[in-house]
């Protein structure tokens, strides 16, 4: 077994990075396997040197180790150019031009009834879709993947993961993606970010194969966006690894912990006196 914590050094760590990172490392633990940390830095405006730090370091006090050197995903632009442009290549992705508002706006027009919520916000109304591609990929645009084309590239092909934790629905099991469920549900989601050359979903599922992850450990609030992924796998031809999403780290009236959060900030408790120990008894104790 291979587990992986995968944080961004865009603040520090809160109660909830600090359960998913132990979740992770007990599994592979137990199971005489290996815990690998690797850093998600695509985001050059927000990830900081000092961030990265802070990660390290509160990993370490609350006992968790892992192989040296990390994964950055800051030095794997290559790898991500070429999953891109094996999709371009394809014919499964499209430029897209449309703001935020642009989006928002068509998907509230009269004709499209209530705009329907995906994994990534409201599911795109696919306003760009079909223009002119033109030749090679462009460098610098927003990229969106042609969820229609990639389907029917794949054929018939099963699409589906192994569910070992609470999955959404409060238990595992197998979770089987239809077409239906791709198409009105996640939509046209974007691959390629302008400011960053790539974006989560494509950069996670490239580093999970690569890093040959097995099992991949992570909240509850990543559950739906596991399709995008398991889409990804089929269309570059990359292993599918079970999914375990467990529970969420709240706060006393029910809301979901955030970086905004710092007075959870596992380096608060830190400062403050906490053991190890303490922390980790919060996990159990929050709702």
């Amino acid at each position: 077994m291979i587990t992986r914590f995968a944080p961004s050094p865009t603040g520090p760590l809160h109660l909830g990075h600090g359960f998913s990172a132990l979740t992770a490392w007990r599994m592979a633990q137990a199971a005489g396997g290996t815990f690998l940390l690797r850093i998600e830095d695509i985001d050059p405006s927000r990830a900081r040197p000092e961030w990265e730090a802070l990660i390290y370091a509160d990993l370490r006090w609350l006992g968790l180790d892992w192989p040296e050197p990390v994964m950055r995903q800051s030095e794997r632009a290559e790898a991500y150019a070429a999953a891109l442009d094996a999709l371009w290549d394809c014919g499964l992705l499209y430029p897209c031009s449309c703001s935020r508002r642009d989006i928002q706006e068509a998907a509230r027009a009269p004709q499209e009834g209530a705009p329907l919520l995906g994994p990534d916000g409201v599911v795109y109304p696919g306003t760009c879709r079909g223009r002119d591609r033109g030749g090679a990929r462009p460098e610098g645009a927003v990229l969106r993947l042609d969820m229609a084309a990639a389907l029917a590239a794949l054929g018939a092909r099963e699409l589906g993961f192994s569910e070992t934790g609470e999955g959404l629905g409060g238990h595992g099991g197998y979770v089987g993606l239809t077409p239906e469920t791709l198409l009105t549900h996640v939509g046209d989601v974007v691959l390629c970010r302008r400011d960053m050359a790539t974006s989560y979903h494509l950069s996670v599922v490239v580093d999970d194969a690569a890093q040959g992850i097995t099992h991949v450990v992570r909240g509850r609030d990543l559950f739906e966006a596991t399709a995008i992924h398991v889409v990804l796998q089929a269309l570059l031809e990359l292993p599918v690894p079970d999914y375990h999403h467990h529970r969420l780290i709240r706060d006393a009236t029910g809301k979901r912990l955030a970086k905004r959060d710092d007075a959870r900030a596992l380096s608060a408790y830190r400062a403050e006196g906490l053991s190890p120990q303490q922390v980790i008894a919060l996990f159990e104790s929050s709702v």
